[in-house]
């Protein structure tokens, strides 16, 4: 038996189930876990906000992450903001929790260090 082929950021099988950006969800069951359409999943591709990866077969795989993002859009719309202002607002969002994130790791290593 040859073990799985993985190069350095590839998650290995138990580590894939706590991976939020593992893409693990099909286009179905991703629009049926959000109460919603494929049709609105492929807006939000189109929209820039999120890009699926594609099975062998060519179909879209979407992640935990990603139907995160997709799910925030879809309340939004549903109060009544325009989908590219939803996901504009969506992908600030997105990117100020990751700087805050990533300040935080900073601070620590820092605080550490002064230790």
């Amino acid at each position: 038996m040859i073990p799985d082929q993985q190069g350095p950021g590839t998650p290995s099988g138990a580590d894939k189930f706590d991976d939020d950006h593992y893409p693990a969800y099909t286009m179905g069951r991703a629009a049926e876990m959000l109460g919603t359409t494929q049709g609105f999943l492929r807006s939000l591709g189109e929209a820039g906000l999120i890009t699926p990866q594609r099975s062998a077969g060519g179909h879209r795989r979407f992640s935990r992450h990603q139907l995160r993002l997709a799910a925030r859009v879809r309340e939004m719309v549903d109060q009544g903001t325009a989908i590219d202002a939803a996901c504009r607002i969506v992908t600030l969002e997105d990117q100020l929790y990751e700087a805050q994130q990533h300040n935080r790791v900073q601070r620590d290593a820092e605080s550490s260090a002064a230790d």
